[in-house]
């Protein structure tokens, strides 16, 4: 049986159609959604996160389930901006998604959410729980092309994992041949 491995979304039309989707249809999956393409955290990172560790902070400061490392990182205007309007009126001490049990988000609804949405708005590649993470990934690589942040940024053991992690060793590959001819 083969693996199912998560692409990151690359077209960057793609993934404004997700977010422009989820905005319009619901608030709790568009906050997530701009969360997971902001900071490159695991969906089970995600779903773990309190109201209380976003509101009025600069900083979402965690322990990684996977890793037990702790990771802290910026929170960005555009995050800052969804996470304040999102918590508005929310109880401190209360899961920061809830499922409409009123019980937290897993990351078997999240799965759900994003392979639907995915699908809606026409996306055709692989999609998990990891496809926010690497998406994140494979774009901040993009714009700053250092691989050594990504790879602190992702607690991976080297900077190759770090780009097969992404997609972007398969795109190199891709391109020298694309570009090679004798």
């Amino acid at each position: 049986m083969k693996k199912h491995i998560a692409e990151p979304i690359k077209n960057k039309k793609d993934i404004k159609s997700v977010e422009e989707y989820l905005k319009e249809h619901n608030k709790r999956d568009y906050a997530l959604w701009v969360l997971g393409l902001n900071s490159g955290l695991r969906v089970s990172d995600i779903v773990s996160l309190n109201v209380s560790d976003v509101v009025d902070r600069t900083h979402i400061t965690i322990i990684e389930k996977k890793t037990q490392k702790r990771k802290s990182f910026y929170i960005n205007d555009k995050l800052k901006k969804v996470l304040k309007d999102y918590t508005k009126d929310r109880n401190i001490d209360e899961p920061l998604f809830l499922g409409k049990q009123g019980k937290r988000l897993n990351q078997r609804q999240v799965y759900r959410f994003l392979v639907d949405v995915c699908n809606k708005v026409g996306i055709k590649s692989k999609v998990s729980t990891h496809t926010m993470r690497r998406t994140f990934g494979y774009h901040h690589y993009q714009k700053y092309k250092d691989s050594i942040v990504l790879q602190k940024i992702f607690n991976h053991s080297s900077q190759r994992i770090t780009l097969m992690y992404i997609g972007v060793e398969q795109d190199e590959i891709d391109w020298t041949y694309k570009n090679f001819e004798l």
